[in-house]
């Protein structure tokens, strides 16, 4: 039978969004002693207890409730008395550790994969994050750095694909120009909203873009609401430069959030 860290490792590197629950401490009478430890994903238990019954059938629930993004928390300690908190006859405390793992991670979604792309993706692939590509090239999707943390789409109708992304997404759209860009951003400006959404160009792209979105008959607020030119104003137009000035601002827009 496997180990806990050895369950614990296998479904880290599968990427499973998982908790871990330790019991911390016990006073009185409780189902589990100090130490044990439970393996919780979205399917329920994976390993271990932490008590049976009602407690670890809270605990479950607590666990699945943080997979869920009830609470954005990735850590929690809780203290329940058993006979008030939990409805069991005996009359301990259990104090629980609860850590999320592969939970709530960073979403970036970039449509796009030429060569900024590429260069954007081949930097963020080291963070914790989630990043999905797409693109209608196969050939230009190949040459995105292949990594765990990387989900490459081809689609030759990528405005399409705006309604499938997470709430939470943060969206960078950097395709083939202001042809494909357009289209994916006007869709997303009538029918989404995300904590980022940024183009890539310059300040004349901006103002093409501004007005194609008055004569999409779109609210004044919505030329406000993307980033173009994206980025942090520092450095030159190579590829790599600027996606050092996109990640700069991507990370600053996270931690305002």
């Amino acid at each position: 039978m496997p180990t806990f860290f050895e369950t614990l490792n296998e479904l880290m590197a599968a990427d499973v969004p998982l908790v871990t629950i330790t019991v911390v401490d016990t006073t009185g009478s409780a189902p589990q002693d100090q130490g044990a430890k439970a393996i919780v994903t979205a399917e329920g238990r994976r390993y271990g207890t932490v008590g049976g019954g009602k407690v670890e059938t809270k605990a479950i629930a607590e666990a699945q409730a943080m997979l869920r993004g009830e609470s954005m928390e990735k850590t929690k300690f809780v203290q329940w008395n058993l006979a008030k908190d939990v409805g069991m006859t005996c009359g301990g405390i259990v104090r629980l550790y609860f850590e999320a793992h592969n939970a709530h991670r960073w979403k970036i979604v970039i449509f796009g994969a030429g060569h900024v792309a590429n260069a954007l993706v081949t930097l963020l692939v080291h963070f914790d994050c989630q990043i999905t590509c797409i693109d209608p090239r196969r050939e230009w999707l190949d040459r995105l750095p292949p990594s765990p943390n990387l989900t490459a789409i081809e689609s030759a109708d990528m405005p399409s694909l705006v309604k499938t992304l997470p709430n939470d997404a943060f969206v960078v759209l950097m395709t083939m120009g202001h042809t494909t860009d357009k289209p994916i951003l006007l869709e997303i400006l009538r029918t989404r909203t995300f904590p980022y959404l940024g183009v890539i160009g310059s300040r004349a792209k901006a103002n093409i873009l501004k007005r194609d979105v008055e004569e999409a008959g779109l609210p004044e607020a919505a030329k406000e609401a993307f980033h173009c030119p994206i980025g942090l104003d520092l450095g030159t137009n190579h590829p790599y430069e600027i996606a050092v000035s996109a990640i700069g601002q991507l990370i600053q827009t996270r931690d305002r959030l």
